[in-house]
């Protein structure tokens, strides 16, 4: 049995209520006439109010409410479905053409042709099966730490999965708690909520009885119970929260470059395709000639192979890949990906924001001392009773272990602390018996907020002397009773005169092991930081000196900050350290950093952190905090170690680095496919390559280098500019290859070979142009490559022996249709691809020096 329950009944009055008492009556007579309908069309006896705020439903109204299908099970899954992953990997633009390709080769070309549309449907495979693979230890991981709703129910306290909740639900709302479905508020006791995330509202809502208090909003302060009004889909944020939590994109530099890169490309198709259809069949004689003949059958192969060598197909498959097996990777170790590109993200930021309660320290408190500044009769029973309160934090509960003996009387009014009062209070009426608290207000805070005014310079000093040594303050304060016996109280919210000082607690944080590690990390790394809390600016300060961070002074007090941007990012730009910052500051200093050009990360753990978490470039919140605030994170870090936030940066960097590589192999392949598609197609010469000869060049030198690649390590460091980087490559490299495409195919076609047939010439052209672009494309690889490991020079040494093989097996030179050329020929193409392959070094080297490329790691 709870030990407060026979001493402590819940407060009459909530201090925050401003309704009068004829609104509330009428809006709850409303609310029963609603609930009332509804379980008339739902076949539902009515239920007793009174019943229902004592006990909550029983078991079989729970039965009956699930077997209406009034539960708040939702069909929306933190991740894509089944059907959306075979979709996403199976039905694209480019599948869509390929598609097309693959069956006009069946149908009318030779079958050994169709050899690429086996690579695309491996291509296929292999994305739909990594990526239902990643979905599938996402999920498992994200219903273990799915949010819990607190219920009564036939009389006791539950914790149920937020699904379980069913209509009439006497919901039990306490602060951090996020609002599993709509409720009405049946009794509040100082109960804020904050709505920010749905309606844009800043400020927190006070809530009284009869309120609505909407689905996916926060409790910020206070406590109270609710009445279950809409469940699942019909729930005010059930489609906002859904798609948010599903897609709610973060922005990431790799997908935006990628999409751009792709709609270019789908663009370019249209006339390309019809260039080269229309070029093929004046090569084969014209479009008459062509029909009449049956050549046309040739040139449509021949238009097929060009179409195909265009098309980046594996780019975005492996791309989604990288992003998949890095969140796996993280699952791992802890931390749940809510959005994949989050894991770019962080490797993108410059700035991180750090909460310290939670964050750099453990966000336990010990209270470390107590001073007593004024004998007033009760202070302890005060503190014991703040210290048992159900809906106590961090702070007030670590008090229940020194002071256990409870008031004797249940007080008359309290105000629930708030991150933004930075105090919370209680009223207790005089006893009959002289026992037990003095009459009058007792105030709980942060002493500069408590006493300001009060002349309390000694207890002030005091505190500003712990708060030095990284001690938490609070000052409990009291005020003689200020109304006669039987009206009002004061407003403790409205104004704090009067109050004296009794007791000065400070309490200990303890730092977490590796806080410091961590920290020095991101130094080196180049990684700007900022502690911010709600705490005096001095204890912050301290702190932040105990895990080595270095900074100038004794931390600012948030309290001094402008409210407009620039000037805020101004005074950040100096400032690192700073105490007193409101939830809305918090969330103001990341859109001044972020007005600055910063990337901003920010960590936290309680409901007062949930806005900046929103708001920032990526969000990050312990396993341990708020229901809110992981809600709204991109990241959570599902065991609070802090010291897994390297490893998120080295996953983000391999992420880029690698996807990056993998966008110049693909876009170098497109753009000489491109360049030879159209001085093919307006020169109406036959196209240089079988598509069997193309599915060669394309697994060797692209698809399956390219898919190693992108799974390596690789913990380069990031740098802005990924496609100007990537295209600033590819477009030159890509050219080089298609002038010495050229160069060997108009030498194939102006000196022929005249002791071979006609067929054998053009056999000798194309096998010449296919060990060209296999040769100068394997030198690109290698360049892409470096700086050389062992896996690395393994995996380039891979595809140069399979050249050698595809050359020297006589099954594999049937198969793909090459007649190794000789004489003059044979030492063109060995010139022109010495050539080539100097280009792409030189062209490597020169961007390596001005910064398009990096081997550094």
């Amino acid at each position: 049995m709870d030990p407060t329950a026979a001493k402590v009944r819940p407060p009459r009055r909530d201090l925050t209520r401003n309704k009068p008492k004829g609104t509330v009556i009428a809006e709850r007579r409303d609310e029963h006439r609603r609930a009332a309908m509804a379980h008339a069309r739902a076949g539902l006896a009515p239920v007793d109010a009174a019943v229902l705020e004592r006990e909550g439903l029983s078991a079989a109204q729970v039965h009956e409410r699930r077997a209406a299908e009034l539960s708040n099970a939702v069909a929306h899954e933190s991740s894509r479905s089944i059907w959306a992953i075979v979709r996403a990997n199976v039905f694209t633009l480019f599948n869509t053409v390929l598609g097309s390709c693959l069956a006009v080769v069946l149908l009318v070309g030779d079958p050994r042709d169709a050899l690429f549309g086996f690579i695309v449907l491996a291509n296929a495979a292999i994305g739909v099966v990594q990526e239902y693979r990643a979905k599938r230890t996402l999920d498992r991981l994200a219903v273990l730490h799915a949010p819990r709703a607190r219920v009564r129910r036939g009389g006791q306290e539950l914790d149920i999965a937020v699904g379980e909740v069913v209509q009439d639900e006497l919901l039990l709302l306490r602060t951090g708690d996020q609002v599993p479905a709509d409720a009405i508020v049946v009794d509040a006791q100082a109960l804020e909520i904050d709505e920010s995330l749905l309606t844009g509202e800043s400020d927190p809502v006070p809530k009284a009885a009869g309120a609505t208090a909407l689905s996916g909003s926060a409790v910020v302060a206070g406590y109270g119970t609710a009445r279950v009004h809409r469940v699942g889909a019909e729930s005010y944020a059930s489609a906002i929260t859904a798609e948010a939590r599903r897609f709610s994109l973060v922005n990431s530099e790799i997908r935006n470059s990628i999409n751009r890169i792709i709609l270019y490309i789908a663009w370019a198709l249209i006339p390309i395709i019809l260039l080269v259809v229309n070029g093929q069949m004046s090569a084969h004689g014209g479009w008459a000639a062509a029909i009449s003949s049956g050549e046309w059958r040739i040139a449509v192969v021949s238009a097929v192979a060009s179409i195909v060598a265009m098309i980046p197909e594996g780019l975005v498959l492996l791309t989604s890949i990288s992003f998949g097996m890095a969140a796996v990777t993280l699952a791992r170790k802890q931390v749940l990906v809510q959005e994949l590109p989050a894991v770019e993200g962080l490797a993108r930021v410059d700035m991180v924001c750090l909460d310290k309660t939670g964050t750099l320290t453990e966000g336990r408190m010990e209270l470390a001392s107590t001073a007593v500044l004024a004998s007033v009769p009760g202070w302890e029973q005060v503190l014991a009773w703040m210290g048992a309160h159900p809906n106590a934090n961090a702070t007030a509960a670590a008090l229940a272990g020194a002071h256990a003996q409870l008031p004797d009387r249940e007080p008359v009014a309290e105000l629930a602390f708030s991150s933004a009062r930075k105090y919370s209070a209680v009223t207790f009426a005089g006893a009959a018996d002289g026992d037990g608290p003095a009459a009058g207000d007792w105030v709980l805070g942060a002493p500069e907020m408590v006493l300001a005014g009060a002349g309390a310079d000694e207890a002030l000093a005091a505190a500003d002397a712990a708060s030095a040594h990284g001690l938490r303050a609070l000052v409990l304060a009291h005020r003689g009773e200020q109304a006669p016996a039987g009206e009002t109280p004061s407003n403790l919210e409205a104004t704090l005169d009067g109050l004296k000082p009794v007791a000065l607690l400070t309490f200990h944080e303890k730092v977490r092991p590796d806080a410091g590690e961590t920290l020095a990390y991101f130094r080196e790394q180049g990684v700007s930081l900022k502690i911010i809390s709600g705490d005096n600016p001095r204890t912050v300060a301290a702190v932040a000196r105990e895990v080595g961070f270095e900074f100038d002074g004794d931390g600012y007090d948030a309290r001094e900050l402008p409210e407009e941007l620039e000037a805020m990012a101004a005074v950040l730009a100096r400032e690192s350290v700073l105490g007193r910052v409101s939830p809305e500051q918090k969330k103001a200093i990341v859109l001044a950093l972020q007005s600055r050009g910063h990337v901003v990360a920010m960590t936290g753990d309680g409901v007062n952190d949930a806005l900046a978490l929103k708001h920032a470039d990526i969000g990050i919140a312990m396993g341990s905090g708020a229901a809110a605030t992981k809600a709204v994170s991109r990241l959570v870090l599902l065991d609070g170690q802090f010291s897994h936030l390297p490893s998120v940066v080295a996953e983000g960097r391999r992420v880029i680095a690698n996807v990056e590589r993998v966008a110049n192999l693909f876009l170098t392949k497109t753009t000489y496919a491109i360049l030879i598609s159209i001085a093919i197609g307006i020169l109406m010469w036959r196209y240089p390559f079988l598509p069997r000869q193309l599915s060669i060049v394309s697994s060797m030198t692209i698809g399956i280098p390219a898919f190693f690649l992108a799974l390596l390590p690789n913990a380069r460091r990031y740098q802005p500019g990924f496609l100007r980087r990537t295209l600033m490559f590819a477009i030159p490299s890509g050219t080089i290859v298609a002038a010495c495409i050229m160069a060997v195919y108009s030498f194939a076609r102006a000196f022929p070979n005249p002791s071979v047939t006609a067929e054998e010439v053009v056999a000798q052209a194309q096998t010449a142009t296919t060990m060209t672009v296999l040769l100068v494309a394997l030198w690109v690889l290698g360049a892409l490559a470096r700086p050389f490991d062992k896996w690395r020079a393994l995996l380039v040494a891979a595809m140069v022996l399979g050249l050698v093989l595809v050359m020297a097996v006589p099954f594999a030179r049937r198969f793909f249709a090459l007649d190794i050329p000789s004489g003059g020929l044979l030492a063109a193409t060995i010139a022109v691809t010495a050539a080539g392959c100097l280009a792409i070094e030189l062209l490597y080297r020169f961007l390596k020096k001005r910064g398009a490329v990096s081997e550094r790691e």
